[in-house]
């Protein structure tokens, strides 16, 4: 069985209606339908329940295919809308197809209808897949832009390939001066090995917590920050890059340095007292 299928029928035939129902069984889904011919019986079939499919005639005494298209349209239907006439013309076939409607099949050729359905209605659900994984990318990279933090994305020899406001705010550097550039340029030459052992650590795929470390900023000044560093992996599970985190601590080691040195100096006191 292709399993159950919720179908919307806009025909003024019952007979062919009948036509169409049994195709799609015959075709292996369990069918539900529910047969309207009118704008107002379409309308009130699609606030009462969610359906999986359209299946609509052509040319009706009070409705029309082109109608139905656009009450479908209305409501952002997600849905496949195909059409089964036997009286349609070519050219009116082809306003169709451009209007929005997913595939026009005679009625006279409907053993290929359950075919027809089927690939329609896989190709809505990777369209939809796609859509929500795009909205998911876009909502992310939103959160990434404005997070505080500087969120850099680099390749796997150290290419930097993405660079958020947060980074600018840290570093200094906007986007299109840095993209492309080494992250190199963001570490101190006197630590030498740091770049390496983080690189190579990032190829075996392991994450990589810098508790404290030293960043330099586009003026040269140094900036103790601390990172996290994560591999970055394709659909394969390749590790294909990284992308580091990282966090002014600046302002924490200097209240720190200070809070010491206000200890230090009630301990000298307390001992001459």
């Amino acid at each position: 069985m292709s399993g159950q299928l919720r179908v919307l029928v806009v025909e003024d035939s019952v007979e062919d209606t009948f036509f169409v129902v049994r195709e799609l069984q015959r075709g292996g889904f369990d069918v539900t339908f529910e047969r309207v011919e009118t704008h107002a019986g379409m309308q009130a079939a699609l606030e009462a329940r969610s359906w999986d499919l359209v299946i609509c005639d052509y040319a009706m005494p009070q409705f029309s295919g082109m109608a139905a298209l656009r009450l479908c349209q209305q409501r952002n239907l997600d849905i496949p809308f195909i059409m089964v006439s036997g009286v349609i013309g070519e050219e009116s076939a082809v306003e169709m197809l451009k209007a929005g409607a997913g595939y026009y099949l005679r009625k006279d050729h409907l053993d290929r209808l359950a075919a027809v359905v089927k690939r329609e209605l896989a190709a809505a659900n990777e369209q939809r897949i796609r859509r929500r994984t795009e909205a998911d990318t876009a909502y992310l990279a939103s959160i990434v832009r404005s997070c505080n933090d500087a969120i850099i994305g680099k390749t796997l020899d150290g290419t930097i390939v993405a660079w958020n406001d947060g980074a600018e705010r840290l570093y200094g550097y906007r986007a299109e001066e840095i993209i492309g550039r080494p992250i190199s340029i963001l570490i101190p030459t006197y630590r030498p090995e740091e770049l390496s052992e983080i690189l190579g650590q990032i190829a075996r795929g392991e994450r990589i917590d810098l508790a404290e470390t030293v960043r330099l900023r586009k003026d040269g000044a140094p900036v103790e920050v601390s990172v996290t560093i994560s591999p970055i992996r394709n659909a394969q599970g390749q590790v294909i890059g990284a992308s580091s985190v990282a966090r002014d601590i600046s302002k924490r080691k200097q209240e720190e340095s200070e809070r010491l040195a206000l200890i230090q100096d009630l301990t000298a006191a307390l001992s001459h007292a």
